[in-house]
């Protein structure tokens, strides 16, 4: 009789389905594998309850089904943030967040239980942006960018460079092309750590309408340097802060260029340092208020919630006022039915 069992191996001997036994083992019924990695030994499955790994599985669910769940448990307009897909399934699994159940380990079937308590978590956008890569799409979405935009900045401009990539089978457009993966943490840190990027310009570029990345330098490699200025605007606080972090902290990050009055710091080191010392943290969404539309008599008041809200006040007294931000495009359309024709009072509260 075998000594020690692989998965399959221990789901055999206990007569169980192999995702049975991943679940056991996933959700601590039984231990953990204890004769080398992937491997039990013959005490530990013989002392398992067939009974007990048998009925703790209820019918898994697809790596489909699972995003859907994930997507609407975001609860937040998906505008500036890309719905949860099949494959960010995967990477949550790969990442120990999710057990695999069974299915190809891109797309796995995972158990409905484990999938509702994850869309629990209120760390839920956090979560996904630390494990799951994007796509160039998707981290135009993320960023509420334009796709002409974003590949300016992962590609003329340098800001970002690829985590890894997969292969997609355009059936109809060539076949198989290797498509980039961006951290998702990188790209939501972006307005972050490049604040002196006019970025309500950016996302409001509308399309065949010239970038305003476009008049910016390229990176340098291995020159990508900040003042303290620039630190101070990523943290949002005045220039002595960093001064001080810089004297009362040993691990800061020593000057790499400039004088000894204005130093300059490698961008990466800071934006480590800053993370790693809660001076900043990844964005997970827009900021965002509430629109109240008074839509004139018989028409009613609405309330629409606005991403980004960015009011502008004209400089003449009898200009207007222009109010811009994201909204879901049923919002929007709600939204262009009630003001139509100028009629109605409009302010953000």
């Amino acid at each position: 009789m075998c000594e020690v069992y692989d998965e399959e191996q221990a789901a055999g001997r206990l007569r169980v389905s192999v995702a049975a036994w991943r679940w056991a083992v996933g959700s601590g019924l039984v231990p953990s594998a204890d004769a080398g990695p992937g491997v039990w030994s013959r005490a530990v499955v013989e002392a398992a309850d067939a009974e007990a790994v048998r009925a703790a599985l209820r019918g898994p669910i697809g790596a489909g089904v699972a995003a859907d769940r994930l997507t609407e448990a975001l609860g937040m307009p998906l505008r500036c943030r890309p719905r949860v897909t099949a494959a960010a399934v995967g990477h949550l699994a790969r990442a120990g967040l999710l057990v695999r159940l069974g299915g190809d380990a891109e797309f796995p079937d995972v158990h409905p239980d484990q999938v509702a308590a994850l869309a629990r978590r209120r760390d839920l956008p956090v979560l996904l942006d630390r494990h799951v890569p994007l796509g160039p799409d998707q981290a135009a979405r993320r960023l509420g960018v334009r796709r002409v935009d974003f590949d300016q900045i992962a590609g003329r401009l340098g800001w970002l460079s690829p985590v890894g990539s997969v292969e997609i089978d355009y059936k109809r457009q060539g076949g198989v092309t290797a498509v980039p993966l961006y951290s998702a943490e990188s790209v939501a840190l972006l307005p972050v750590v490049r604040p002196l990027v006019d970025w309500r310009a950016v996302r409001a570029a509308r399309a065949g309408r010239r970038s305003p990345l476009a008049v910016l330098d390229p990176v340098v490699p291995g020159r990508d340097r900040v003042l303290r200025a620039e630190v101070a605007r990523m943290a949002r606080v005045g220039r002595a802060a960093v001064v001080n972090w810089r004297r009362r902290n040993a691990d800061f990050p020593a000057p790499t260029g400039g004088t000894g009055v204005h130093p300059q710091f490698d961008r990466a080191a800071v934006v480590a340092w800053l993370l790693a010392h809660d001076k900043i943290g990844v964005p997970v969404a827009m900021p965002a208020a509430s629109l109240v539309v008074h839509g004139g008599v018989g028409r009613g008041t609405s309330r629409f919630r606005l991403d980004d809200p960015y009011l502008v006040l004209a400089d003449e007294a009898e200009g207007e006022d222009e109010l811009s931000g994201w909204s879901t495009d049923a919002d929007a359309d709600e939204l262009a039915a009630l003001t139509a024709g100028g009629s109605g009072r409009r302010w953000a509260s």
